[in-house]
């Protein structure tokens, strides 16, 4: 039971039902006790009409056996004078019993009310309403009283009290009450159908998404999406959302598998190289190529250290925000040393990684030796909230097709190329991949004397996001 209902489509139910039952009894409780004082009124209604019909007779004089209005037994009627001494009652009226109506008078020549300034002939204009029993014929039952006041010409202050039963107002009740209490569960049992018919049918696409999940984590297919529903609303949205996650592991899964077996690739050449240097070293020491040794062990260095670079950028580590970095001082200090590179920079700071800027400056400016015949420009300009940074050789550029290749991880466009001249094709995605961390861009076009230009841009400073270690 407990598992039942904690299910989406069960606690929809409930709720619907709670909710609908709170309504329902607000409104059956509202609708008793309007119909009530509905009935009530027109039963006192009913009562004052008679009163004042027998005080109107008695304002003109009229005789206690020539009162018209008292030999209606639905509607009892008393008169008592001002000591509260009956003096007239309807035909069979035997009791009445309510507060102020039994043996008193509810208006007497001593008390303080309106009533005892009337004239003779008077009514009084204000009515007094009390709920009670009267026993008629034997027969007691509920009634409403009203009681009037009036002067009699002869007989001087009297008051009439007249009843109409209650009896029709508490069956119109009682009625009304069985109706509710018959109706309420059936509504009830109704709205708990339909909201678990509904709910069913409107989860029934999720119980599908679940399934497919369920499906792809056993079968680790990531190939694999779940049903969109031909909907507009938030369960055909997570579906879409859920399968562009999935698209999105799969790419991330499917890239780092080939960066494993790229980095195997890789490692392989100079592991293999280095280890049969050594191997003919132990066993012909004066053939030991030690410089070979040591130009494949600063190789595997390299490697190594850009694949630790990658995974750390992979992992999401970015720079420390509020780390200021001196651009203009970082290029002029990478390209010092390098032949054919000229500086055109303007002083100018950045916030970010110092060690992974000067990554990005001396991947590009290795890539622009490599291509360029005789030169290579670095400029450095402020362009408003960015920075600028250009690296420009005069070699023969980057086909416009292969602008964006270039980027990815172990591409070489020369493949004729020896990897000791070209490396392993790390170094321009991880100088994008920095880059993103620190909230720029890069990019690469064509010069106008026809080489490659590529362009970094940077964020100043404060317009830096929140990252990782420096």
């Amino acid at each position: 039971m407990r598992r039942r209902f904690g299910s989406v489509r069960a606690r929809a139910t409930l709720g619907a039902t709670l909710v609908v039952a709170v309504a329902l009894l607000v409104a059956g409780a509202a609708v008793l006790l309007s119909l009530r004082s509905s009935l009530t009124d027109q039963a006192g209604g009913r009562a004052e009409r008679t009163a004042r019909a027998v005080a109107a007779q008695l304002a003109v004089g009229t005789p206690y056996d020539g009162l018209s209005s008292m030999d209606d037994d639905e509607r009892p009627v008393r008169i008592v004078d001002a000591t509260g001494r009956p003096v007239a009652s309807s035909e069979d009226l035997e009791r009445i019993d309510t507060a102020g109506v039994a043996a008193t008078a509810v208006f007497d020549d001593d008390s303080d009310d309106s009533a005892d300034g009337l004239e003779p002939g008077e009514i009084d204009d204000e009515t007094l309403f009390t709920d009670g029993s009267a026993t008629v014929d034997g027969e007691s039952a509920d009634y409403r009283f009203a009681s009037v006041g009036v002067r009699d010409p002869a007989k001087g202050l009297l008051t009439v009290h007249a009843g109409a039963p209650l009896e029709a107002e508490r069956s119109a009740v009682r009625t009304a009450l069985t109706a509710l209490l018959i109706g309420f569960p059936l509504l009830l049992a109704v709205v708990a159908g339909v909201t678990w018919l509904v709910t069913r049918r409107a989860l029934r696409p999720v119980e599908g998404i679940r399934r497919e999940m369920a499906a792809i984590t056993a079968s680790a297919d990531l190939g694999r999406r779940v049903p969109e529903p031909d909907t507009h609303d938030e369960v055909a949205r997570l579906a879409r959302t859920t399968n562009e996650t999935l698209a999105a592991l799969e790419t991330s899964v499917e890239r780092q598998r080939r960066f494993v077996a790229d980095a195997s690739h890789e490692l392989r050449s100079p592991i293999a190289s280095l280890r049969t240097q050594l191997e003919v070293g132990a066993a012909h020491p004066g053939l030991l190529d030690v410089a070979g040794a040591v130009e494949d062990t600063v190789r595997l260095q390299r490697l190594a250290a850009d694949l630790l670079l990658l995974a750390r950028l992979d992992a999401g580590e970015g720079p420390v925000q509020g780390a200021r970095v001196d651009l203009a001082a970082l290029v002029r200090e990478e390209a010092a040393g390098r032949a054919g590179v000229r500086v055109d920079v303007e002083p100018v700071e950045v916030a970010g990684s110092r060690g992974q800027l000067g990554r990005v400056l001396a991947n590009l400016l290795d890539n622009a030796r490599r291509h360029a015949r005789s030169a290579v420009v670095v400029t450095v300009r402020r362009e408003g909230a960015l920075v600028f940074v250009g690296v420009a050789d005069d070699g023969d550029g980057v086909p416009e097709a292969d602008r964006e290749r270039i980027f990815e991880r172990f591409v070489r466009l020369d493949d004729a190329r020896g990897r000791d001249d070209g490396g392993a094709g790390l170094g321009l995605a991880i100088a994008r991949d920095v880059a993103v961390r620190h909230g720029g861009t890069l990019t690469v076009r064509r010069t106008p004397a026809g080489g490659a230009l590529f362009e970094l841009r940077l964020p100043v400073c404060q317009d830096l996001p929140q990252g990782g270690s420096p």
